[in-house]
């Protein structure tokens, strides 16, 4: 019995409420200068103040010294062993813009990127081009022809997009061309099985009419794709937690993600404040609320410390009107960490605070990396974060006689 088959058994509808803050990419490592993280740095009394209500700790989202993605990251936090349900990005960006997936469509996600004349990435995001600028590429993407094979490219957020491949004896196991780092050519896609061989040939012949494309499109001037999948069996969270879910994100890519997992997506604008908004004009309808937070990765990849730790502020001064709701259970977070010295995703632990009325408050009296692992959770595995929200929010029964 898998530990989604345990909680299956047990759990047990009540009026409670639970909040699920998921602050992306929280955890970062000390600025050289002053010698704390973004989240030391920030001023958050709020958080603090939570903290020192609460039993903290540190989670691994996949586990220790693994660098997890956002698809795996997140699926920890809802419950779901990353390693079993190892969903491609491809089909979650697709499901966040609303795309009407077929079970045998093979879905990836693709950034808009830079290379220099000798073929080599100079920037994996193409400077983040406005959405605008996306939708018109893929507008030209979109008529690419390839026997056999019906394409859909179509635009997500920024330098974003989503291409879908619609055909006859298509296969995901297929790698990704995106080499997550600059200063060397985008790869070859390539069968990672022989049935799909086929798929790696379409793929890499998308990727050459793109580039030809897109020669004369500087900053844009290639493609590289990554996260190759097809929709996926998974339980819902409503039919493993007896839970009545909503997702607050303003990003397509975590709606997607909500949506695979059977929560229900709710209208918020892309402010912070708009995404706490929409958790108070909700909060009658739902007994789950997963309410996502982008900026804090996104200037972690970017490598901008300061508009990191502004973001931690904003997120600081809103957090009021999700405490001023009285939820039963709060749980802070985030899904991986994205330190700005390293301007990517790492494998660093990442803080977490569990508040409710019948948690063991620990020492802790502020929120960052260094305080809360001297809490009571601990260091443990993001995966038993919902087994804790929901025995807080007294929505577990007892196991065995």
């Amino acid at each position: 019995m898998d530990n989604l088959e345990l909680i299956r058994e047990i759990a047990t509808p009540s009026p409670s409420k639970i909040v699920l803050l998921v602050i992306d990419g929280l955890g970062g490592l000390p600025h050289p200068g002053t010698a704390k993280t973004e989240l030391e740095t920030a001023n958050t009394s709020n958080l603090d103040r939570l903290a020192a209500s609460s039993t903290c700790g540190l989670i691994d989202p996949v586990g220790p010294g693994i660098t997890p993605g956002s698809t795996p990251g997140h699926l920890a936090l809802f419950g779901y062993d990353p390693v079993k349900y190892n969903i491609g990005r491809g089909v979650v960006a697709a499901l966040g813009i609303d795309f009407d997936l077929k079970p045998d469509d093979i879905a990836a996600r693709g950034n808009f990127c830079t290379v220099d004349n000798s073929g080599l990435l100079t920037d994996r995001r193409a400077g983040r081009i406005p959405t605008e600028k996306c939708t018109e590429l893929c507008r030209l993407l979109d008529e690419i022809k390839i026997e056999g094979i019906k394409l859909f490219v179509r635009p997500v957020r920024e330098h974003r997009f989503a291409v879908v491949f619609r055909g006859e004896g298509l296969a995901p196991e297929v790698s990704d061309s995106d080499p997550q780092q600059t200063g060397v050519a985008p790869k070859a896609v390539k069968a990672k099985h022989p049935p799909a061989r086929g798929t790696a040939d379409i793929a890499n012949e998308f990727i050459a009419q793109a580039r030809a494309i897109l020669a004369r499109h500087q900053p844009t001037n290639m493609v590289i794709l990554r996260g190759f999948s097809s929709l996926p069996i998974i339980p819902t969270m409503g039919d493993i937690y007896i839970l009545k879910p909503a997702a607050i994100a303003a990003y397509p890519m975590y709606r997607g993600l909500a949506k695979l997992v059977g929560m229900q997506l709710l209208k918020t604008g892309p402010s912070i404040p708009d995404e706490f908004d929409a958790l108070k004009q909700n909060y009658a309808g739902y007994n789950f609320f997963f309410l996502h937070i982008k900026g804090t990765d996104s200037a972690g990849e970017d490598g901008d410390f300061d508009r990191k730790v502004k973001v931690i502020e904003e997120i600081d001064r809103a957090l009021p009107a999700l405490t001023g709701l009285k939820p039963d259970v709060i749980v802070v977070t985030g899904d991986h960490s994205t330190p700005a010295l390293l301007k990517s995703h790492s494998w660093h632990p990442v803080p977490i605070l569990l508040y409710s009325k019948w948690c063991r408050p620990d020492r802790v009296g502020e929120f960052t990396e260094t305080t809360c692992i001297l809490g009571g959770l601990g260091r443990f595995p993001a995966t038993q974060i919902m087994p804790l929200a929901m025995a807080n929010a007294l929505k577990l029964a007892k196991f065995g006689a």
